[in-house]
C-alpha cells in the first residue's frame, strides 16, 4: 500500500512542477541535498455530485486514508476536509469545495457546463488526481468567474491537480524557524504571500503557516492564451499536543489566508 501512495503522489508532484517550475526549485534550496518532506497537499473543487470532495477522496480512502477534520470559510463560500493516513509518513491532504449555490447566476451556468463537461469515468480514473483541466473554457468565463470568485477562476482553468504542496519545516534540517525559511526564500527572489501577515497562525494554535504567491504559466483558452497564476509552495512549522505528538490538524483562520496565494491580483 505504500508503495501505492508513493507512486501516486510522485506522479501528482510531476505535474504540480510541470505548471510551478519554482516548486523544485525551491525544493532543492531548502533540502540542499536532503529529502524534503511533504507535511501535505490540497485541492479544490465544487460540491457538485460528480465531482465532490467525497469524489476525490474515494482515491485516498481506497488506500487507507481517514477524514480527520472538517472546516468551513464562510466569506470565500467554502467547505473542506483533510484526510490523514495511519502512517504517519505519508501528507496529509486538503480538500476544499465551493458552495456553487451561493454564487450569480452566470456563474453557476458556467460552473455546471464545465462539470457536466467531465466524462463520469475520468473522476473513477485512478489518474484523476492529477488529470488536469478535461474542458474547454474561454477567456470570458474566466474572467467572470473570477470577478465572484478567485477560487472558481482558479479551478475552472487548472482543473484536478495539486493546488499546492507543503515542506514540512520539522523535517528539514538545516532549518528550526518559520521566520529562518522566509527569510532564505526573500533572499533568493520569492514573493511571499503577506496576506494577514507572512506568518499565518503561531504556536498558541500549534501550527504556523507561510507560503509563496503562486507562479505565473501561459495557458490556452479556447479563444487566446494568457499568463495567469497556477500553484503556490507552503511551508508549516507544527506544534506539539500535551500528548508530545506533533498537532496534525488545520487552522481555518490561517488557511483562509493561504487561499490568497493564488490571487490574480496579488
Amino acid at each position: 500500500m505504500t508503495k501505492e501512495i508513493t507512486t501516486l503522489f510522485d506522479h501528482i508532484w510531476q505535474d504540480y512542477i510541470s505548471v510551478t517550475p519554482s516548486a523544485e526549485k525551491i525544493c532543492q534550496l531548502l533540502g540542499a541535498g536532503a529529502t524534503v518532506i511533504n507535511d501535505h497537499i490540497a485541492y479544490r473543487t465544487f460540491n457538485i455530485a460528480k465531482v465532490n470532495k467525497e469524489k476525490l477522496a474515494q482515491h485516498l480512502l481506497a488506500l487507507g486514508y481517514k477524514e480527520c477534520g472538517q472546516y468551513q470559510f464562510e466569506q470565500k463560500k467554502l467547505i473542506a476536509c483533510h484526510y490523514e493516513h495511519s502512517d504517519d509518513t505519508m501528507p496529509k491532504v486538503f480538500i476544499s469545495e465551493l458552495l456553487v449555490e451561493e454564487f450569480s447566476t452566470p456563474v453557476q451556468k458556467i460552473i455546471q457546463r464545465i462539470v457536466s463537461d467531465i466524462d463520469e469515468s475520468n473522476v473513477q480514473a485512478s489518474n484523476f488526481l492529477y488529470s488536469g483541466r478535461t474542458w474547454q473554457l474561454n477567456s470570458t468565463e474566466y474572467q467572470t468567474l473570477l470577478a465572484e470568485s478567485e477560487y472558481a477562476a482558479w479551478l475552472a482553468v487548472w482543473g484536478y491537480r495539486a493546488n499546492h504542496f507543503t515542506v514540512s519545516i520539522n523535517h528539514l534540517p538545516d532549518y528550526e524557524t518559520i521566520e529562518a525559511v522566509n527569510s532564505t526564500l526573500k533572499q533568493a527572489g520569492y514573493k511571499l504571500n503577506d496576506t494577514g501577515g507572512e506568518i499565518k497562525g503561531d504556536a498558541s494554535v500549534k501550527l504556523e503557516q507561510s507560503s509563496t504567491m503562486a507562479d505565473h504559466y501561459t495557458v490556452k483558452f479556447s479563444d487566446k492564451e494568457q499568463t495567469i497564476p497556477s500553484c503556490f509552495y507552503e511551508f508549516a512549522l507544527r506544534y506539539p499536543n500535551t500528548d508530545g505528538k506533533l498537532y496534525t490538524g488545520f487552522v481555518a483562520a490561517s488557511a483562509d489566508k493561504i487561499f490568497e496565494s493564488t490571487n490574480a491580483q496579488n
